[in-house]
Formats: structure tokens, sequence, C-alpha cells
């Protein structure tokens, strides 16, 4: 499918994005290492600490990046923003009104999963772009959909509740769409979006049906 728009357009917004917001990059950085840390440091307020910086990244990334940024070569940028808000407001709804996205991290399969994801997120995806020509500013950084939505993965797997399946639809979705950037603009640091997309969306269905399974014997 050929995209309305080419590769440097599409670096030049990150560009122009990194050098605008800065240096939010780096409080939103902040804010991905204190949701992990609340969901290895568990209080009573945890939860909604972690949904909360889910939630302000999702409707970030809908609001700054999709609509006011990415919309400026690409129409469907304003689909994808709305959709990003949605999300946003999902976390919200589920995680802070009515307390069903509880978090902590397990030293078990789904949790070390979680974790190389966030590492992943965090570390190795802008090395990769680095180590493929992807140099700041004119490169995604964590706040910008990519990254972000397999930090979100990461953080999903450490749920330690059952996960409403409306929850994962949109970054699922997003998976794969952003997966589209590697195949037509050549950014092979997405391929770990489309790969944490199924590992988490798998893990966490199987989760869920293991947890209904034990609350009904």
């Amino acid at each position: 499918m050929k995209l309305p728009f080419t590769l440097e357009q599409f670096l030049d917004v990150f560009r122009q994005y990194n050098v605008s917001v800065w240096p939010v990059q780096v409080l939103l950085i902040v804010l991905a290492l204190v949701a992990t840390y609340f969901s290895i440091l568990k209080k009573s307020y945890s939860d909604k600490i972690i949904v909360s910086i889910l939630t302000f990244l999702w409707l970030w990334m809908g609001i700054v990046y999709h609509l006011i940024y990415f919309s400026s070569i690409n129409k469907a940028a304003i689909l994808f923003g709305s959709l990003f808000i949605i999300q946003g407001l999902v976390f919200f709804y589920f995680g802070v009104l009515k307390n069903k996205l509880r978090f902590q991290l397990s030293l078990n399969r789904n949790g070390i999963t979680g974790m190389v994801l966030i590492l992943f997120a965090l570390i190795v995806y802008p090395l990769f772009g680095y180590w493929l020509g992807h140099v700041y500013p004119s490169a995604p950084t964590f706040g910008l959909p990519c990254p972000t939505t397999i930090f979100t993965f990461g953080i999903l797997l450490f749920s330690s509740s059952r996960v409403p399946f409306i929850v994962i639809i949109i970054p699922a979705i997003w998976s794969i769409i952003g997966f589209s950037a590697t195949v037509s603009l050549g950014m092979k640091e997405d391929t770990g979006l489309l790969i944490a997309g199924l590992i988490c969306t798998i893990m966490i269905i199987y989760k869920n049906k293991t947890l209904k399974k034990v609350s009904l014997s």
C-alpha cells in the first residue's frame, strides 16, 4: 500500500515534534519509570497511579502527536488520534473509575515478558533505531506511538487481575498499523511492535481464561 507521505516527511514530523516539545520527552520517560516502579512496590494507590500514567500517555499521543503533528502529512492521523484518545479514556474508565485494572510484577512468564518489553521500549528501541540511522531529533522517542504502545503491552502483562478485552483492542490494532511502517518505510525497529502485540494479546487472553476458571472452581 502506497503511503501519502515519504520517509523524509515522516522523519521530519519526528524532528518537528521532538524540537517543539523538548524536554517533555524526559518527563514521559520518568512517568514510564514511575509506572514500572509502582508495579513492583505495591501500595494501595499503585494501580491508580499506573493507570493514570497510561491514560496520560495515550491522550498525549492522540492529541499532541497524531492530531497536531502527524495530521500535517497524513489525514488518517485524525482517525488514529481519535482512537488513541478513546484508548486513554478506556484506561481511565476501567482503571480509575471501575478499579478493574490491578498490577503486580511477578517473576513468572507474564512478568518477565512484560519487563523485557518495557526494557525494549525504553532502551533497545531507540538504540536499534540509532543503529539504523534514525538519529535524534528525527527519530521516534518515548511518548510517540510505537515505543509507547510496546511499553503499554509490557505494563499490561503485569496485571494481577483479568484485563477486559476492550482494553487491548486498540493497542493490538495499532501494533498491526504501526508495523506497516516497517514494510513501507523501513522502520525496522517497529518489528518489535507487532511481536509485542501478538505476544501480549495471546498471553492476556490465556491469563483471563485461567483466572476465570479459578474463579468458577
